[in-house]
């Protein structure tokens, strides 16, 4: 039996996910949660609980066998499936083999630079990267085949070897440098994230690290100046990222605040004093 992903959404051009126009692959599922995800409904799986289904007015959803079927024919992309998950799920996802994602690139290939593999989290389906990248490579070796990714996995695990050798480049997410913030902050512990940090760069597969500004409840400044250190003096794009509500759940709304362009600013200027060789503020 052949290997497949569950997937949320592609996207056939993307120009903010990674150089050039780009394919950007989403998968489903993250082992962050995120109090500023603005993108929830890739966190988690869907458990069928059919909840979905009473919202959905132009009859794309049902319950066939205990198992929530969508039919994309009828969707009007209201949303309020999703809006009306109390899980963080979506039941907009479809189960993909690698040549069902080949066949979406096939119809593409001429227009883009590469394809890029975001999330959710998209190092959980590492093994079917592995294979979507190798196949990629066989039939367009001028495609770059980039990860999005949170570095919540531990990339110099012998399991990940492979994935990491045919990944041409990775865009890594630092949210915050101290652990307790990070903990707060995602529910997870930055170890990996570090670690992955200094292994990506010593090996030069790091193309842009990421970090979202929060105003008040994140140290910023100790997490660009600590990130600034280690990118220093390489072609690696640091990205500061404003915080901005969109698409965050209702309830986490309240507490994050977004930074001022002030603030935004001297962050840069700490990085650009750092010797980091691009930066870039959103």
């Amino acid at each position: 039996m052949s290997l497949k992903a569950r997937i949320n959404r592609i996207i056939k051009f993307s120009n903010v996910d990674g150089p050039g126009n780009r394919m950007a692959i989403f998968f489903q599922k993250c082992n962050f949660n995120c109090e500023y995800c603005h993108n929830p409904e890739t966190i988690k799986s869907c458990i069928h609980c059919g909840k979905c289904v009473e919202f959905c007015k132009s009859g794309a959803l049902e319950k066939v066998d205990g198992i929530i079927k969508w039919d994309k024919t009828k969707c009007c992309e209201c949303d309020q499936c999703i809006k009306n998950c109390s899980i963080d799920s979506s039941p907009k996802t479809l189960e993909y083999s690698v040549e069902d994602v080949i066949e979406e690139i096939d119809k593409v290939k001429f227009f883009i630079k590469g394809i890029t593999v975001s999330g959710g989290e998209s190092s959980l389906s590492f093994e079917f990267i592995t294979l979507l990248f190798k196949r990629v490579k066989e039939l367009w070796p001028h495609l770059t085949c980039f990860v999005d990714t949170n570095g919540g996995v531990d990339f110099q695990l012998e399991i990940y070897k492979e994935f990491v050798e045919i990944t041409d480049a990775f865009m890594l997410d630092v949210k915050a440098w101290d652990l307790k913030e990070h903990i707060e902050l995602t529910g997870v512990s930055n170890e990996n994230v570090i670690k992955n940090l200094i292994y990506l760069e010593r090996i030069d597969k790091l193309f842009e690290v990421r970090t979202v500004v929060v105003k008040d409840i994140l140290n910023n400044i100790l997490t660009v100046e600590n990130v600034s250190k280690i990118i220093s003096n390489k072609y690696i794009r640091y990205k500061i990222i404003k915080y901005r509500p969109f698409g965050v759940r209702a309830d986490k709304i309240e507490k994050l605040k977004s930074p001022s362009q002030e603030e935004q600013e001297n962050l840069e200027k700490l990085a650009n004093n750092l010797n980091v060789k691009s930066t870039l503020i959103i």
